[in-house]
């Protein structure tokens, strides 16, 4: 083989090894991604509205671990809170409610918005047993891009949402929304956001 062609061979290979060094590195992230969780790259400020909820309701912070459920138990709870309280509670704006643009509270008599929602299923599966390092509240942009809150459960398998717009419960992969920030599971007191999305 002519000296050329050894050349021409060498610089092949080392392209195909400059290419194949960075889709090594893409393997992992792309394992963790798919591995149903979202999974945030940086820390970010509570939601507008959110502030003070972690000294409002002590219960939508803590960190502490509750018992484990049977797996299968907890999610029929899930299911059965996310129905009932989405059956129970009307939707109603914070600015015609509280005269607020922005208010993350329990529903009232009258009922709550979307973030009330999901602190109010959050609640009641703390109650439940459920472990609240388990349920976390999270804001995303819906499928038409209107800013929406809803409750993320984390199963065994992945990541699930709770959402008063509709009584399903479904991977977040599967919601078409856009993730914007999420009470961090490490520490539900902070948010996390920059999520990758597989």
């Amino acid at each position: 083989m002519g000296q050329s062609v050894r050349y021409a061979l060498g610089r092949v290979r080392g392209y195909i090894a400059a290419l194949c060094f960075p889709l090594a590195l893409l393997v992992p992230q792309a394992a963790v991604a798919d591995g149903g969780f979202l999974q945030a790259r940086m820390a970010m400020p509570a939601p507008k509205g959110a502030q003070q909820i972690c000294q409002t309701y002590r219960w939508a912070c803590a960190a502490q671990r509750a018992r484990t459920l049977n797996s299968s138990a907890e999610l029929a709870l899930v299911l059965d809170v996310n129905t009932k309280v989405n059956t129970t509670t009307r939707a109603v704006p914070d600015a015609s409610q509280h005269r607020r643009a922005e208010l993350w509270s329990l529903p009232t008599s009258a009922g709550g918005d979307c973030e009330d929602f999901a602190l109010l299923k959050k609640r009641e599966l703390v109650r439940l047993g459920v472990d609240p390092g388990r349920l976390l509240l999270a804001t995303v942009l819906d499928r038409r891009r209107v800013p929406h809150a809803v409750l993320v459960y984390r199963s065994h398998k992945g990541d699930l949402l709770l959402d008063n717009l509709t009584d399903k419960v479904v991977n977040w992969r599967s919601s078409g929304y856009v993730f914007l920030r999420m009470q961090n599971p490490d520490s539900p007191d902070q948010w996390v956001g920059g999520f990758r999305m597989g």
